[in-house]
């Protein structure tokens, strides 16, 4: 993890206790798992990384925070990376917590499909417990300028991963021989094991087996998070198109435009993705993947660009954007991702990369 400022922590901090303050809360409690993308809420409030089991961090609204690991693996990352004082291994995290938490109002981060079912049992008879996943994401939502630094340099590691991976790329070779100059390149610029990186086997995704021989079109899936720990998304498909798929490049052409308008302080995440996803509709495509979200140092956090999200757009969010076009015959599809910057007047595509297929 990069270094994070005195005055980033107490920005986030101030952001979240102002939430908990709002919605009648007296504290916060993130939960985070080794599972790729699920560890970045604890990163976020700790700057420690998991890379074994699992970990949480309390922020109360007043007080000091604390983070906790379960102390069958003494062992779940570098514990010195965090700058949070108190850290604690407890044989049952969530008796520890209980302790700590109880008769309070509790707003939880992975309530649903993050905490170990064994600290869940402990804590529901001891306080109350509020899922809290949306306004956790909201309140981290918008990038200070030290995160866009962070999240710019993802962008240029992860867009020279695709050159990577264009340059190896053959009709005839297999998918792992392709993936492995871009993450061998991933590695040594500091993403270390914040990768999740696939390709589309017709219009669903596929770990890159050396047993998947790519053909004339190719469609990579790359996920990345550089040295500052923000995840971004950024690929383009590559090789010859059938006629459908290039039908389809008419309407991603139309979004990518459409979106520099669209990703505006002030519209809803709803508008966007009507507009955004407009070309598509129009020549009867189904999207098969949500249009977009926003992303940080969670890959996928609220809001979503789809349908119904009204939530307004605030300068400097930060979005991946990568509709999923999918045919007819449920084979041909078309999948691009770019990570977008809410700018003051419109959406800013930050990779450089034109929308094409290469």
């Amino acid at each position: 993890m990069g270094v994070v400022s005195r005055g980033e922590v107490e920005r986030r901090y101030a952001n979240v206790r102002a939430a908990l303050e709002r919605d009648g809360l007296d504290a916060a409690l993130v939960c985070g798992s080794e599972y790729t993308g699920f560890e970045g809420a604890v990163t976020y409030l700790s700057g420690f990384q998991i890379v074994h089991r699992y970990a949480y961090v309390l922020l109360p609204r007043e007080g000091e925070p604390a983070i906790v690991f379960p102390s069958e693996a003494r062992y779940v990352g570098e514990h010195s990376t965090s700058w949070i004082e108190e850290q604690d291994f407890a044989e049952r995290p969530g008796e520890w917590l209980a302790e700590r938490l109880r008769g309070q109002r509790v707003g939880v981060y992975g309530l649903d499909y993050v905490m170990a079912p064994r600290d869940y049992a402990a804590l529901a008879g001891a306080c109350e417990l509020v899922g809290w996943d949306v306004a956790f994401d909201h309140a981290r939502a918008v990038k200070s300028d030290e995160e866009l630094d962070s999240v710019r340099e993802s962008v240029r590691i992860n867009t020279d991963g695709f050159h990577a991976f264009r340059e190896a790329y053959a009709p005839g070779r297999n998918a792992a021989e392709v993936l492995a100059p871009a993450e061998e390149l991933f590695v040594e610029r500091g993403c270390g094991r914040l990768t999740m990186n696939m390709v589309l086997v017709g219009a669903e995704f596929a770990i890159a087996r050396a047993d998947t021989i790519l053909g004339d079109f190719c469609i990579p899936s790359l996920e990345i998070a550089g040295p500052g720990g923000h995840w971004v998304e950024v690929s383009r498909a590559l090789g010859t198109a059938n006629a459908e798929v290039e039908r389809m490049n008419e309407a991603y052409d139309e979004y990518f435009e459409a979106a520099k308008t669209a990703l505006r302080p002030g519209a809803t995440a709803h508008d966007a993705h009507r507009t955004v996803s407009k070309g598509f509709a129009e020549r009867g495509y189904h999207l098969g993947h949500v249009t977009g979200h926003s992303i940080g140092m969670t890959m996928i956090e609220f809001p979503k660009i789809g349908e119904g999200v009204e939530t307004e757009l605030r300068e400097n969010m930060v979005f991946s954007l990568h509709p999923h076009a999918i045919a007819d015959n449920g084979h041909d599809c078309l999948y691009m991702q770019e990570t977008w910057l809410v700018g003051p007047d419109g959406g800013v595509p930050l990779s450089g990369l034109e929308s094409k297929i290469f």
